[in-house]
């Protein structure tokens, strides 16, 4: 059967994904710690020099190998979410089989997942759609708990799909001063964290930025 052998690819690719995710972390956090670069900060100074409070060298280095790594992330990524589409089917197709053509009751339209199949169920709850690449200190974001390199499974009422930017700014501009709940995963573990989009001295309502995968 191919579905098997589907969950097992889609299980060695997610811990693929999650080393991945581990070595991004460490890049971001030794990029952004207090007097880093940071992930896309200038290597100059105020008058057009070198700065001379960091290693250039090393950290041209870790933003070229953050950028290889964004990429693998987001080709495993794909190979996931097509995985999960064969996965879809083959549960659509035997929930289909297992309805009695007399019994009266249609089939589903859409291809949900069974309640008594969690390796399935887990699948999908592990894909997220977006990763926190930027996050200021002292932002709404920051101050709720949110952290570089965390993972967006779910924002309020988004989910992954279509125009995820628009939708995202839309879901915190109506939640301003209202707690928002977020699905995260965070160094390959899922938690559940909510934050209030809110003003602040920044900009935004939440002082961070969402890259999508």
């Amino acid at each position: 059967m191919v579905a098997p052998n589907v969950k097992a690819e889609t299980m060695r690719l997610m811990d693929r994904r999650s080393a991945l995710e581990a070595e991004m972390d460490g890049i971001i956090a030794a990029l952004s710690a207090p007097g880093g670069a940071g992930i896309t900060g200038s290597l100059v100074d105020a008058e057009g020099f070198p700065r001379a409070d960091i290693d250039i060298p090393a950290v041209l280095a870790q933003r070229r190998k953050l950028g290889e790594l964004r990429n693998d992330h987001k080709d495993v990524t794909n190979k996931i979410e097509k995985n999960l589409e064969v996965l879809h089917s083959t549960k659509l197709t035997r929930n289909e089989q297992s309805i009695p053509r007399s019994s009266g009751i249609s089939a589903p339209l859409h291809g949900g997942l069974s309640q008594n199949d969690p390796m399935e169920e887990d699948l999908v709850t592990r894909l997220p759609f977006a990763m926190i690449d930027d996050i200021a200190d002292g932002s709404p974001a920051a101050l709720d708990g949110l952290l570089l390199g965390d993972e967006i499974v779910k924002f309020g009422s988004v989910e992954a799909g279509g125009r995820l930017q628009e939708r995202l700014v839309s879901e915190a501009l109506t939640s301003e001063d209202n707690q928002v709940s977020l699905l995260i995963i965070r160094q390959g573990s899922p938690m559940n964290l909510t934050i209030t989009p809110r003003k602040w001295h920044g900009r935004g309502l939440m002082g961070c930025h969402f890259r999508i995968l």
